[in-house]
Formats: C-alpha cells, structure tokens, sequence
C-alpha cells in the first residue's frame, strides 16, 4: 500500500490495550503507518480510506512477544547453537504473524543485530529485534552445553557494542539448555540416552529422570536409585542401561553449564543496572534463589523473570516465588509455552495459579521446541474462564509490554493518536481466530492469509 495509504477499521469491539478501555463499537483511522484517532459509536470515514469491516470482531493493538526463540538467523537460544533452518525461521515467523503477533523480541541473546535476517531475505511484515547476553559466563556456559553456531564475532561482542548496534533488551540469562529446563527435556537428555542405548525417549520421560537424578532444584546428590528403576522399566530402558549409569549420564548432560549460567546472572543484572536497560532472566526453580538475591545487590537493574510459570515449579512455589520477586518491583512474565492447546510437554496449572493470583504482568510464547500456542489462545482461554477481563488480558501482551519495554515497543501497544499502526481484529467470540493484520500501517494478513509480496495489488482489489 502506498505510504501515505488510509485504512479505517469499523463497526469492531475496540480494546486500546492500556488495560481498562473497552469500546463496545468504534473506528480506529491509520494514515500512513501511524494511527490518527480511535473513536467510539459510528461515523463518515470518507471516501479515500480503505475499510475493513470489523463487523462481529475484536479491534485490538498488534500483539508484542517479548520472550521468543526460533525467528533469526544467527546462533540459537542460549546454548549458541547452530542458527535454526530457514525454512523454520520464515514457518515460526509466519505462525507469529498470523496469529496476531505484529513486534517480536528473539531472547535467544547470542546472535547480532546484523543476524536478524539473512542476506536476500525478502521484507516480513514481523518486526523482530533481538537481545544481547554477550558476557563471559553466558558465552562459556554456551560452549559447555554447545555453542556450535558462535563464531569468533560472537565470542569477542560486548553488550554494550550490541546495545549501540541494536539490541533492545538483555537476556535471556540462562536457558533450558544450560540451566537444566524444557530444552534438556527435549534435545539434551533424549540425544544422551540414544547415544547409549539407541532408544528414543518422550520428553516428559526424560523430565522424569533429570528430577529422579537431579531433582527439582537441581541440587540432589545422590539419585534415587529406586525410583530410576521404576521409570527405566517404564520406558522400556531398562535392558540397555542400569540407574546407575543413567544417573551418571544425565548429571553429565546437565550440570557442566549450570554454575556458569548462574554466574551470568549476574553479569546481566550488573549490566542492566549500570545501562538502565531491561533484561530478561530464566525464572525456574534451580534460577529462583539467584533471581531474589539479584534484587538485593542490583537494586536498580530492570528484572523481568521469563516464564514463571515454568514446569520446573510445581503451582503454589510458581506464586510463592512470583510474590517475592514482584514484590522486589521484578516484572513477572509467563508463557504460553505448549500448555494452552497443544499440551504435549507441559499443562496449564501454573499459568492459572499465577493468573488468578494477578501477579501477571506480561504474557509470551517462549519456544517449547517450536510447539509454542498462541498468545491470543492465551488470552481467550484467561477471558472465557472469567480469570481476567478482556481489556486487563489484552494489556498482557500489549500495553503492559510497552511499558516494561519502552526501548523496544514504546511507540506501540495501544491504540491511540500517534502510535504505530500495528492493530489486530480476531473473531469476538474466538480471540484465537485472526481476521486481519496491520503491520506499521501494512494490511499483512487479510481473512487469515498473508498479503505479502502483494500488498498494494490486494489492497486495490478490495478498496471497492
């Protein structure tokens, strides 16, 4: 669409964002890639707008995910892996988009800013950013666990260099690959176990052992033995490798990064306190100690603790922990994860906790090996279930993001005079159902199908 392009959106249920404000009919008008007036009731939109008929549906601002994985090209999570394969990045990429997602933060902290897209990468209406977890401990708590994607660029990067280049958060410190979580339970373990025995295993299985060897909070010293046996007979391992053996294999796939991963904690907290800068921690149960001592000796950094619903809390730890923390001004953050609709690794007992204890402040996907659900899922399942009013659930992942991250959406994430037009209209009755897109000002996604490549041919095929 041309730059100076208008859209008036009409006849939809309008939610701003700011958490309160909730418009039964009204009119959002964008000129250009910014949004002129939002208003209530019925008016003349003129002549030279191109209308989308909100009729039955939700208006609401682009959703921001501040704790994503999987959508760049550089180093992958915290572990610098290798990059994901592009065909992945442009399938996560469009997942997001499609579902209501208009800026996203990738939090896996190792890649550049110049690593966001690949060179020949054509424009995505997404607007992606990354993060910057450049210290010593992160980067060799990366090479313990892995850290097949880090070249010497990224070994010799600074934060304060990818700040300047870009960067517009800090973190993610720590990992489930280098802090014990979903990613052991996924990759790390199960790639172990079939190493040995040439089994495959489910990653809830491999939760199972990890805690039996480990536990919870990663500070088990010996392993339970008996029930190692039990849950090797369960999944069928038992002929081809002893608890013994198993206990030694897992303490070796876990544990080498995780004192160094603690360690950059504290390197992020230093730095998001000297440069007034956000940063993003890996909040579960072997993290959670570390995380409240931090408020104490950095008072001032900006903390927000990713995923607190993780399943390495059982519920009343995730809101015991989620009350300290945000009483030490911490943000607390959940995800989606695979919990919302999928629920093959993880269920939704943790998030409700922290919902219905209206601790929440901001709401993201993370990855959950690429099974994340939708943050709009989220969100429909918090209103129908009555946890949460519309306006307070959208402010999750909207105005409430906006605010905890200004340097990455703060001209964003409500619907008022002088934002960037980034607005979805989903299906009133069904949240998780996205109409339409506009993306700074772009009508990206048009009836559920991406517009892009054709963007001002489509707009003039619909404008009458």
């Amino acid at each position: 669409m041309p730059p100076d392009s208008q859209i008036a959106i009409i006849n939809g249920s309008v939610v701003t964002g700011d958490g309160t404000t909730f418009h039964e009919k009204g009119i959002v008008r964008i000129s250009g890639t910014r949004i002129t007036s939002v208003t209530q009731g019925q008016a003349d939109v003129g002549t030279d707008a191109f209308v989308v008929d909100a009729s039955g549906c939700t208006v609401m601002p682009g959703i921001i995910n501040a704790h994503a994985h999987g959508c760049i090209c550089g180093p992958s999570m915290p572990s610098g892996s290798l990059p994901v394969q592009p065909l992945d990045v442009d399938y996560f990429r469009n997942r997001h988009l499609l579902s209501g997602t208009t800026t996203l933060l990738n939090v896996c902290g190792l890649a550049l800013p110049d690593e966001i897209d690949r060179p020949s990468t054509p424009h995505h209406p997404l607007d992606i950013h990354v993060t910057t977890a450049h210290t010593a401990s992160n980067l060799a708590a990366a090479i313990a666990i892995d850290g097949g994607g880090l070249s010497t660029r990224h070994k010799i990067a600074c934060i304060d260099d990818m700040v300047d280049k870009g960067a517009k958060a800090l973190g993610e410190a720590g990992g489930g690959q280098t802090l014990g979580g979903g990613a052991q339970d996924y990759r790390f373990i199960p790639a172990a176990i079939k190493a040995v025995t040439g089994r495959s295993i489910h990653p809830n299985a491999a939760r199972a052992l990890k805690e039996a060897v480990l536990g919870r909070y990663l500070d088990r010293r010996v392993p339970d033995l008996a029930q190692l046996d039990v849950l090797l007979a369960e999944c069928r391992l038992a002929p081809h490798i002893n608890a013994d053996d198993v206990g030694r294999l897992v303490r070796k796939t876990v544990m080498p990064p995780v004192a160094l991963s603690l360690k950059g904690f504290e390197e992020i907290a230093a730095a998001s306190e000297r440069l007034n800068f956000p940063a993003i921690f890996h909040n579960a149960t072997p993290t959670v100690a570390t995380l409240i001592r931090m408020t104490k000796t950095y008072p001032k950094a900006r903390v927000i603790a990713g995923h607190s619903n993780h399943p390495m809390f059982l519920p009343d730890e995730a809101v015991r922990f989620g009350v300290e923390l945000k009483k030490r001004g911490v943000a607390i953050d959940v995800s989606t994860l695979d919990c919302i609709e999928t629920r093959w690794r993880n269920d939704t007992a943790n998030i409700d906790a922290l919902v219905e204890a209206g601790i929440v402040d901001t709401l993201s996907t993370d990855f959950a090996g690429g099974d994340w659900d939708s943050i709009l899922s989220a969100i429909q399942r918090m209103v129908r279930k009555r946890q949460l009013t519309l306006p307070a659930a959208v402010a999750l992942a909207t105005g409430n993001v906006a605010r905890i991250f200004p340097e990455l959406a703060g001209d964003r994430g409500v619907l008022e005079k002088g934002r960037r037009a980034d607005v979805v209209i989903a299906d009133g009755h069904n949240l998780g159902r996205v109409r339409h897109v506009v993306a700074n000002g772009e009508l990206a996604v048009f009836n559920g199908a991406m517009t892009v490549g054709n963007l001002r041919e489509h707009a003039a095929s619909l404008r009458h």
